[in-house]
């Protein structure tokens, strides 16, 4: 392992959204003639931002990969981040990223290799999610909501120096969430520091978020204290809290109902067809309500009764590639998203009037399912056991 030894690294802390910060950098990599420009990206950000500003064709969005599981929760996170980012910098009249574009074009100019020390958007994420109570998550949503909603301006743009692309519009964490803050601050400072270590070069221009500066100096002044790069990648698998083993437990139950049932001989057909009406009307209803298209609400009435009784499935996610398919997601749509100014704006965005739809379908289904148990769950089990 390559030691970087402090005199030899130069830490340009930046604001993301400042005119200044673009100033710096250049004339900090010019003035230093470094042979290692590094920068607070990583590759899916690099090759993101490049493609933007050349603007080149964007591949169409896999919604299937954004509807299931804990993909969604990500991509919302991400898109709260890049609305929030995007919101500070047209209030300052700077486009985010703008400085790191500026490090790597001027880096390219003097012949300086770029290196990206950032670690993966995605990995950062999941670990502070995973770090997030329920209440904290609902908090989050909640921010991502009212978020729409406001039009607060920002008028001093060292008002937010002391923060970097994900932390500028994260503040609240510090008190809502410590340990996930954690994550999107002190984490990175440690994984990027780590990164500088196997820089390969005599003289390097470090370009970060200002909130970063300090971390970064502390740990190349004291290497020791740099935990290894496993323990910051690392998505650990996060202990099965009590609501979900009991949302889990439900369908379990109504299947060892119906075939208690069956194996009694009692007839079930009245109790299905409640139990297909019930889950299937309100999965429905909850899609429609959602603004889909009647094809997705037909197919959230059918796999409804299906999904509810299976804990990996949601009827969400078959109306969502319904709906998508109808509305034609393209990339733009994922792009567009962040560049709403308000719900009317966000409303006419396809990728979230799909999202919408997932999560209106998800619960009509659950109060469907929650319904079958005093009309259909206890009746069935009174008749069972004759009481």
């Amino acid at each position: 392992m390559i030691i970087m030894a402090p005199e030899n690294i130069k830490i340009i802390g930046t604001a993301h959204v400042s005119k200044e910060s673009i100033d710096e950098v250049k004339e900090a990599i010019i003035i230093n003639q470094p042979d290692v420009v590094a920068v607070e990206l990583d590759m899916n950000r690099y090759q993101n931002m490049m493609a933007e500003k050349n603007g080149q064709e964007k591949p169409d969005v896999n919604i299937r990969d954004i509807i299931k599981g804990d993909k969604l929760s990500i991509f919302l996170v991400s898109m709260f981040l890049s609305y929030m980012q995007r919101k500070i910098g047209d209030d300052l009249g700077v486009k985010p990223g703008s400085e790191m574009i500026a490090a790597i074009e001027t880096a390219e100019e003097i012949g300086a290799k770029v290196a990206l020390i950032d670690r993966d958007i995605s990995v950062t994420l999941k670990r502070a999610l995973n770090k997030m109570s329920f209440i904290e998550k609902a908090k989050f949503v909640f921010g991502i909501i009212t978020s729409f909603f406001s039009k607060d301006e920002i008028e001093d743009v060292e008002s937010i120096k002391d923060s970097d692309t994900l932390t500028e519009v994260m503040e609240y964490f510090k008190e809502m969430s410590p340990k996930a803050y954690s994550v999107l601050v002190s984490e990175r400072d440690a994984y990027m520091a780590n990164m500088l270590q196997n820089v390969e070069g005599e003289n390097v221009v470090v370009v970060v978020g200002a909130g970063h500066k300090k971390g970064i100096t502390e740990y190349m002044e004291h290497p020791e204290n740099i935990p290894p790069i496993e323990e910051l990648i690392t998505i650990k698998k996060s202990r099965v809290p009590v609501g979900k083993l009991i949302l889990f437990s439900i369908p379990v139950i109504f299947v060892l109902i119906f075939a208690l049932a069956l194996f009694k001989g009692i007839n079930i057909q009245t109790s299905l067809l409640n139990f297909v009406l019930i889950t299937g009307s309100f999965s429905f209803l909850g899609c429609i309500l959602s603004g889909s298209k009647v094809y997705s609400a037909i197919t959230a009435f059918i796999v409804a009764p299906l999904t509810t009784i299976h804990p990996l499935l949601a009827a969400g996610w078959f109306s969502g590639i319904v709906e998508a398919k109808v509305r034609h997601i393209s990339m733009d749509d994922a792009v567009n998203i962040t560049k709403t100014d308000n719900f009317r704006e966000l409303w006419g965005n396809n990728l979230f009037r799909v999202l919408l739809v997932v999560v209106g379908t998800n619960i009509g289904a659950s109060i469907g399912l929650f319904l079958t148990i005093p009309n259909v769950i206890f009746p069935l089990f009174y008749k069972i056991f004759g009481f």
